[in-house]
């Protein structure tokens, strides 16, 4: 690839915003601890007891007593029983769950109406200026620890720092009910001890591709230079060249429109086998990602429409932890859907699938970094 002779142009870093994540401790199970008090200490699974669905279903969240013996959201729930067989599972109330968060959010808004919801158990909020005149967003992270425990009885964990890069990982660090900061003096030691697959936007084939190549860690990805990043990972990989260095300058984006895209079918001979349910779910999983495509928008929640034989009709959803609209991402958890809740032998005469929570898909314009076209080094 000829990048040309132009020399590259580091990017600036904007220091100057008080960003805060807030992440509720495995907040499915910890609402259903709360509203039965004898679930105390016991491990909890959020998903169907696959012992009375013939092993089916998928676990939503799990409590940390339960993550001890190896349980983890999206494991298949037999798997997870296997691992923790004295587990207690209960169906997922997504509806109740929806309501939980948006008591959360209330809490939020007393502080600042800068709010990025990415779930209903996590937000961005920006307190550069916010409404109660506190310089401090450390303070206002706690008082947020302290008004989501006293008015919704749940915990959270809280991540500061100066971007949003740095505050969801800063959230993480100290989990249940912790408060981590990252200051701009503190980032670059931060980061270049943090391992490869701990950062955020990192996937599994990112991270496996990085350490193959002995790139372990933060400090071992700063020394490569941005030419060798973009040559192996494109935009991803300047991305990669910035956040190493701490640089994060997307805004909370406040002002997101709650909207939907779906498409359903209604089908006559009724669908009386779980094969022609999934491929009836590939089918409605490609037409909504045409029109996510068409509106240049995507979503965080799947809802799955069943409408059987004798006209019942429920709908159930599941979240994503971050924006997506690919297709086969959009049928996968469609199937996980069908898989925990559908019942093939009342016969389905509809199927839906609908993408909500939407916001618009930004293509930035990344200003990709010029080199002389004889460089060949790997390093800086």
């Amino acid at each position: 690839m000829d990048y040309g002779i132009l020399k590259f142009k580091e990017p600036q870093n904007n220091i100057q915003r008080k960003i805060i994540h807030v992440d509720m401790d495995a907040f499915y199970a910890s609402v259903e601890i709360r509203d039965n008090p004898a679930l105390k200490n016991k491990a909890v699974i959020i998903a169907h007891d696959p012992r009375t669905r013939g092993g089916r279903g998928v676990v939503t969240t799990a409590n940390y007593e339960a993550r001890k013996f190896g349980v983890h959201s999206a494991m298949s729930a037999q798997v997870a029983l296997d691992k923790c067989p004295h587990a207690i599972f209960i169906s997922p109330r997504m509806s109740y769950y929806a309501e939980i968060s948006q008591q959360i959010r209330n809490v939020f808004r007393k502080y600042t109406d800068l709010i990025e919801p990415l779930s209903l158990d996590e937000a961005y909020l920006d307190v550069t200026e916010n409404k109660i005149n506190l310089n401090s967003a450390t303070l206002i992270a706690r008082e947020i620890q302290k008004d989501v425990w006293n008015e919704v009885g749940l915990t959270c964990s809280a991540g500061v720092s100066y971007n949003k890069f740095l505050a969801k990982i800063a959230s993480d660090i100290k989990k249940p009910g912790g408060l981590t900061v990252i200051t701009p003096d503190d980032a670059q030691d931060f980061l270049w001890e943090l391992p490869i697959h701990k950062f955020y936007g990192v996937g599994q084939k990112t991270a496996e591709k990085l350490e193959q190549q002995e790139i372990t860690n933060g400090r071992e990805l700063y020394e490569l230079s941005a030419k060798f990043l973009v040559d192996e990972f494109g935009k991803m990989g300047y991305r990669l060249y910035q956040r190493i260095r701490g640089i994060d300058n997307t805004p909370v984006a406040a002002n997101r429109e709650r909207k939907s895209v779906g498409k359903e079918s209604t089908f006559g001979p009724f669908l009386v086998s779980e094969e022609q349910v999934i491929g009836a779910l590939r089918e409605l999983a490609a037409s909504v990602h045409r029109s996510l495509e068409k509106n240049k928008v995507h979503g965080r929640i799947v809802t799955l429409k069943i409408r059987y034989a004798d006209f019942e009709t429920t709908t159930r959803q599941k979240s994503f932890s971050s924006f997506v609209g690919g297709e086969q991402d959009i049928f996968w958890k469609a199937q996980e859907l069908w898989l925990e809740h559908g019942e093939i032998e009342r016969e389905v005469r509809l199927l839906g699938i609908t993408l909500s929570h939407l916001a618009p898909q930004h293509y930035t314009n990344i200003e990709l970094p010029l080199w002389n076209k004889d460089e060949n080094e790997r390093k800086k």
